[in-house]
């Protein structure tokens, strides 16, 4: 039985740089701000199909302001 992991997504606002990476690569999770173009949070918890391209954008995001804390629950077994 495969166990899923848990995700949870925390951005920076204040030192985004506006570039667009994120809502780019991970459109369900992340947009950007109609008024200065940072990033919007749209999901902080995303489904376990959306982990790999929240994981792309934040490797992407020149300004590091993507912070991913990952988990997966301890089996019963």
């Amino acid at each position: 039985m495969e166990t899923e992991t848990a995700m949870t997504v925390e951005t920076d606002t204040g030192r985004c740089m506006a570039v667009g990476n994120c809502a780019a690569i991970a459109p369900a999770v992340f947009d950007q701000s109609d008024e200065d173009g940072t990033v919007l949070l749209l999901d902080a918890a995303p489904p376990e199909r959306e982990h790999e391209p929240v994981r792309e954008a934040a490797l992407r995001c020149p300004a590091a302001v993507i912070t991913l804390h990952e988990n997966t629950p301890a089996s019963d077994e």
